[in-house]
């Protein structure tokens, strides 16, 4: 189920990237239905609207996970979501950009829950010695959602039914999800109604001998901010967020104004990349927790080996695509290797948060990813301000340097900062006076 959610979660954000190709080029998708007057920039603002409401959400929805559980958070988010997106060919038609923007915008809120309330879920549910297997096929939804929903996507708005069936099959599958999880979901394995007892007896023991915080630890907020490590996967995670997003929102705009390919290619072109990122996060992870076990490398240099291939690798991948214009195959093949490579950033900054503090790591994903899905909006706006002319060649080249640039900004920033020493703030006993700290 969790899966699922961020399948569907994942689905509901990127639905609108190749929707919005067919919602404003008639040549692209079924020509028998509306079609609106919007601009690059204003599709832009658009895409990157979703994310205006994502970044609030992050500590407040971690703290209310915590507090009262993860099911009904879940439940109410991906229902609203689904209510939302159901709601959306309306909302574009009669309402304007505006109305548009105000429902993406409300579903950027509620799924601002879900990241939270997952891990949350995930402490819960998940023994040490099956986490990293449950929590990487958790995840890898993300990844499923890009890669079934963009094909889908194309599909839909090449059919009959015309581009707003994108939403309706989108939105009453989110609504089917919450359905189900309702009835199947628990807060934890005590309060579910189907679970054996030799399952519920395992999985909490298993937690109660893996727990290492006290539930009055208080976070230690100033030690927090003021740490360099800190900065360093902050940076790297918003310069990743800068590229990441830019490429998942405007890559089906690229496609088809550049490489000159219609909506229902478009899709399948789009999720390409997707598909090629979750195998090499599968083989990156496993790779990683090799290198680790065999101790061939130490945990820092290990990190930051991973964190360059993903972030540097998928630079010089895009400095490539820049100067290959209108030539299909290299341009596929550039923005399936800067998407696909950009995976190791999972055995780099993002399970870095676990090294340097294992006891505040939900806190500090939190404050990391808020801070980084501001990039998530600045980056679909800025391709709006630079691309006057979707057709350009030289303007997305700009487009594709500048998102190097910021690769590269990001990964040098976290090779002088990072490490993966566990933090002395990590501390229940910590006092700002001591400096110490533990391998």
């Amino acid at each position: 189920m969790m899966f699922l959610c961020l399948l569907m979660a994942y689905a509901l954000r990127v639905n609108l990237s190749v929707g919005i190709v067919a919602m404003t080029d008639s040549s692209t998708a079924n020509a028998d239905f509306v079609q609106l007057p919007w601009d690059e920039s204003l599709r832009s603002t658009i895409l990157s609207s979703f994310f205006w409401g994502y970044i609030i959400m992050q500590i407040p929805a971690g703290i209310m996970s915590e507090k009262w559980g993860a099911k009904w958070l879940l439940a109410g988010s991906m229902g609203f979501c689904g209510l939302c997106t159901l709601l959306t060919p309306l909302a574009a038609i009669h309402g304007g950009y505006m109305v548009m923007i105000i429902t993406r915008v409300t579903q950027g809120l509620a799924q601002g829950f879900i990241f939270p309330a997952i891990n949350a879920f995930m402490s819960k549910w998940a023994p040490p010695p099956e986490r990293a297997r449950l929590f990487s096929f958790a995840f890898s939804g993300c990844q499923f959602g890009n890669i079934i929903t963009l094909p889908a996507a194309g599909l839909l708005a090449h059919s009959p039914l015309g581009w707003p069936s994108i939403f309706y099959v989108s939105g009453a599958a989110a609504l089917l999800w919450t359905v189900a999880w309702c009835y199947i979901g628990a807060n934890s394995p005590a309060r579910h109604k189907f679970i054996s007892l030799e399952e519920r007896i395992y999985i909490e023991t298993s937690l109660v001998h893996s727990s290492t915080a006290s539930s009055s630890m208080k976070v230690p907020w100033k030690a927090v901010l003021t740490s360099l490590p800190v900065w360093a996967i902050v940076i790297s995670h918003f310069c990743e967020n800068w590229g990441y997003w830019t490429l998942l929102t405007q890559m089906p705009s690229y496609i088809n104004s550049v490489l000159g390919f219609d909506i229902k290619s478009n899709g399948f072109l789009s999720a390409a990349p997707y598909l090629a990122q979750w195998i090499l996060i599968i083989l990156f992870s496993w790779l990683a927790d090799y290198i680790l076990a065999r101790q061939f490398l130490s945990p820092n240099l290990a990190r930051k080996m991973w964190n360059t291939l993903g972030l540097w690798g998928a630079g010089a991948a895009l400095v490539a695509l820049s100067y290959l214009g209108h030539n299909l195959v290299g341009a596929m093949a550039c923005l399936t290797i800067a998407v696909g490579i950009n995976g190791a950033i999972y055995p780099g900054f993002m399970s870095n948060h676990l090294d340097l503090s294992p006891n505040f790591a939900g806190t500090l994903m939190g404050v990391t990813n808020g801070c980084a899905n501001i990039a998530s909006i600045l980056g679909p706006l800025f391709v709006g301000q630079v691309v006057t002319d979707a057709k350009s060649v030289d303007q997305w080249q700009l487009i594709f340097m500048i998102s190097a640039c910021v690769f590269f900004f990001g990964n040098l920033i976290f090779l002088i900062f990072g490490t993966s020493e566990v933090q002395p703030w990590n501390d229940s006993d910590y006092d700002g006076s001591k400096k110490k700290s533990r391998k």
